[in-house]
């Protein structure tokens, strides 16, 4: 392969790289998480018809752009002439919500525990770090299938069974980073000055640790999405009536053959929430990453 054929492909990835928002602001990416947040924070106002509302009439409708579709059912209807963009809307709800709890919670537990493993070590450190390493050998659809054989599923369960997984990803990040920064001159002096722990932990280590948490949380909506579907596409999350993305999948399987828009939406969904989070969070890395911009 010659020079110029080189650089030519180099020269085509990186203006890919830049459209899709690696080297830039990524605007697409941002649009992306915008129309999730709206449907999920405006979606009874925007939804052209109830997520619930049966018209059998209409069942199996294909998209409007293909033959035999209805420009009432932009996205098609599914086996009970349910609308597939208000489902997808409806979807957008749950999947924000639980993304937002679940996030929320896993974080400020983690980052707890991870910061309280990395500054005071010792017997405290070993005993959080030895949960960190249990908690992630243990496989979370087992978990979850165990959960949800004792308790209901539901919204709450999915919650609890996603912060009992990800909240060891912020602890070990969150130990690592204070395992440094507890050596900081600084820190040494606010010790010698008297200045109580509780302090300390709010004024000089969690700011240091913020934007860690902010790129993490960011990529982790869009795990947290992903997770939240599979666990209601095998029936151990959300529940009918409520609405979600992988509940969608689960009641267009039997009829991909002959119905393809009843996995491809709500699978395309799911793709480019998760895509466009994990974007973000790269980009939010590069940005407020100081060793980044000094490379």
């Amino acid at each position: 392969m010659g020079a110029e054929s080189i650089l030519k492909q180099r020269s085509i990835f990186a203006s890919l790289r830049t459209w899709l928002g690696f080297a830039r602001f990524p605007y697409i990416a941002m649009t992306v998480l915008g129309l999730v947040l709206v449907a999920a924070f405006f979606g009874s106002w925007i939804s052209p018809h109830s997520a619930n509302e049966i018209d059998l009439a209409m069942r199996l409708t294909p998209p409007a752009w293909l033959d035999g579709g209805s420009s009432a059912h932009i996205l098609g209807t599914d086996n009970l002439g349910r609308d597939i963009l208000s489902r997808l809307i409806a979807g957008a709800r749950v999947s924000v919500t639980i993304a937002a709890y679940a996030i929320i919670l896993s974080g400020a537990l983690g980052t707890f525990l991870g910061m309280a493993a990395g500054y005071f070590g010792g017997w405290i450190d070993a005993i959080i770090s030895r949960l960190i390493d249990i908690q992630m050998s243990v496989p979370s659809i087992p978990l979850a299938m165990l959960f949800v054989a004792v308790l209901s599923p539901g919204e709450a369960m999915v919650v609890f069974i996603i912060v009992l997984s990800y909240w060891t990803w912020y602890a070990r990040i969150v130990r690592g980073e204070v395992l440094s920064l507890r050596e900081r001159d600084y820190i040494a002096l606010a010790k010698v000055a008297g200045v109580s722990t509780p302090v300390i932990f709010i004024r000089h280590l969690w700011p240091n640790v913020l934007n860690t948490l902010l790129v993490l949380a960011t990529l982790q909506f869009g795990s947290v999405i992903v997770f939240e579907a599979g666990l209601s596409f095998l029936g151990l999350g959300i529940q009918p009536p409520d609405v979600s993305w992988g509940g969608m999948l689960s009641d267009g399987r039997n009829y991909i053959e002959v119905a393809w828009w009843l996995i491809t939406m709500p699978g395309f969904a799911i793709m480019m929430a998760c895509l466009a989070s994990n974007i973000v969070g790269d980009w939010l890395r590069d940005t407020l990453d100081p060793r980044l911009k000094q490379s």
